[in-house]
């Protein structure tokens, strides 16, 4: 089970780096850290409250259009993600340019306890905004969130 949700993990963060329409030249600034920051907060914040329509409005134009409907993007989450989806703790580790792709750790307690380290690529929108382009669970790189 474990290695099936890993490799799917890696799946959507590789969907999420080849759908990425706006790459990165040089990391954030200050300004695009806290935006990005921002958004994993508000969207953690909508799986906690399950206000699905809240988190899957956090995605990118590619998730969304990958998994079509909230429903569907909840189920994934649900179903794959149960340290973003419910986590008992996290804290917002380094942010930094891999490649051309904008990728903040996210240091997460999940809801059993055990740490992990959640990889999000982010995506800036031609309105400058930013969105989730792709989140993969790894080893935890800090035992404490």
């Amino acid at each position: 089970m474990m290695r099936r949700t890993l490799i799917g993990l890696w799946l959507l963060l590789a969907l999420g780096w080849a759908g990425a329409a706006a790459r990165a030249a040089e990391p954030p600034d200050a300004a695009d850290s806290a935006a990005i920051r921002t958004v994993i907060d508000s969207q953690i914040a909508a799986f906690r409250r399950d206000d699905g329509a809240a988190a899957f409005a956090h995605a990118a134009p590619a998730i969304q259009q990958m998994f079509g409907t909230v429903d569907q993007f909840m189920a994934m989450v649900r179903g794959g993600y149960q340290p973003v989806y419910r986590p008992q703790a996290y804290r917002f580790g380094d942010i930094s340019l891999v490649g051309d792709l904008i990728v903040q750790k996210v240091h997460i307690v999940g809801p059993d306890g055990r740490a992990v380290t959640a990889f999000y690529t982010m995506e800036k929108q031609p309105d400058g905004t930013w969105r989730i382009a792709g989140c993969a669970l790894g080893a935890p790189e800090e035992q404490s969130a």
